[in-house]
This record gives C-alpha cells, structure tokens and sequence, in this order.
C-alpha cells in the first residue's frame, strides 16, 4: 500500500512532477532549473525550447512571467504558466500567441485496479508495453484499426500521462476511461502514488470521472515567427 488516501501534491509539487515526466514520456531533455521555474530542451522545429513557470495559481508572479516572455527572441518557443489565461495573457506582449483552449493541470491519488477493470469490451483489443521508461496502452479493433492510445511515464513517486487520444468514432464506450485505468495500474505497479497530467476541456471530463482533480489552470503561449508579427 502507498499510503496515499487523502493525500494530494501541492501545486508546486504537481509541476515539477510533470515536467520530470513530460521531459521522459517526449524524449526531452532534462528541465534546467530557472529561478523562476524550468528551462526543457525539446528539440522539435516548431517546438525547439519551452520554459515552464513553477508557480501556481495566485502564487505565480506578473514579474516573473513578464520576464521570462521578455528573454526570448527565437519563433516557436512556448511557454507554460500555470494559471488561467484571462491572468496571464495581459502580461505577454504582442509577439506571443496565446492558446484559445484552456488546459488544466490534474493530479489523482493512484490505486491498483482489479483486473476485471482492465479487460477491453467485444470487438476490442488492449495492447500495452514499456520502451524507455514510458508505458503505452493502445486499443484497436479486432480487425486492427486504431482506437484509442495512451501513455505514462513513471518518476519515482509521480507518474505523467501523457497523449491520451481516443478516436471520435469509438468515444462514449468507456475506452478512455480504460486506457487510463490500464497506465494508471502501470503506474501503480512500479511504485508511483500520484499520477499528474495537463488536459483540455475536452478530457477534463473524462478524467474528473476518474477521480482526478484540479490543481491549476494552465495558460500555452507560443513566441510568434517574423512572418505573424
């Protein structure tokens, strides 16, 4: 038993919990601690570098994101605050696209699951396996075509969730649901006791029916190219 009923990470705790995961589950690199937060090397084209801020909430400081806005100068790098955007948008400048869709940093205590719980429906097959340290759960038709996926990275204590996706065509079936059931046992099993993710309004329900909880807004910004100034 991990001893975590009634327990919950701070909202300090829950972002340096998903940075160290998110870092794992993408190939990243490892976060570079800022004073501020954390500086991730990503290594994408459209997606080189991102800094993440450690505060949450009430906590997080005009300053410190005005500053961290104001250090970059190259396209396409982003920048994660945790709070909501009607917050945190009036303190970027122009050069920064600011994502219309909110998110939302979750936490949830883990627990095993019986495995009645992790069996996928008629006409389904669920499929997991572990490659660097990230554990992966697809499911897909009896005939092959893809449904649903998911992965999660264990760091110790926390575990990130990551990319859950579920085909529109195969949505209201409990698949999400099961996917995330089968990483969070995953989890479980290799001794984490929180799982931790950022969501979309249009997962939040999903996962809220799961037992995960709320710990922050979240705010993406995207430094603009010279070609959207």
């Amino acid at each position: 038993m991990h001893g975590t009923e009634g327990a919950r990470l701070s909202g300090g705790e829950a972002v340096r919990a998903w940075v160290d995961g998110w870092v794992v589950s993408r190939g990243a690199s490892p976060p570079f601690v800022e004073p501020w937060g954390f500086t991730v090397d990503v290594g994408q084209i459209k997606h080189p570098t991102r800094h993440v801020l450690a505060a949450t909430g009430g906590d997080l400081h005009e300053a410190d994101v005005r500053k961290v806005a104001a250090s970059v100068n190259g396209a396409d790098v982003w920048l994660k605050a945790f709070d909501h955007a009607d917050r945190v948008a009036p303190w970027l400048g122009p050069e920064w696209w600011v994502d219309p869709e909110p998110g939302y940093l979750m936490t949830v205590p883990l627990a095993p699951a019986t495995p009645d719980r992790l069996i996928a429906p008629d006409g389904y097959r669920l499929r997991t396996w572990s490659r660097g340290g990230v554990v992966r759960a697809m499911i897909a038709t009896t005939d092959g075509a893809w449904v649903a996926r998911g992965q999660i990275a264990p760091t110790g204590r926390t575990a990130v969730a990551d990319q859950i996706e579920t085909s529109p065509e195969h949505r209201r079936k409990g698949l999400g649901s099961l996917i995330m059931r089968t990483l969070a046992a995953a989890a479980f099993e290799q001794g984490a006791e929180f799982g931790v993710l950022a969501g979309t309004p249009d997962g939040r329900a999903l996962y809220e029916s799961l037992g995960w909880r709320v710990a922050a807004g979240l705010t993406s910004a995207r430094r603009k190219g010279p070609e959207e100034s």
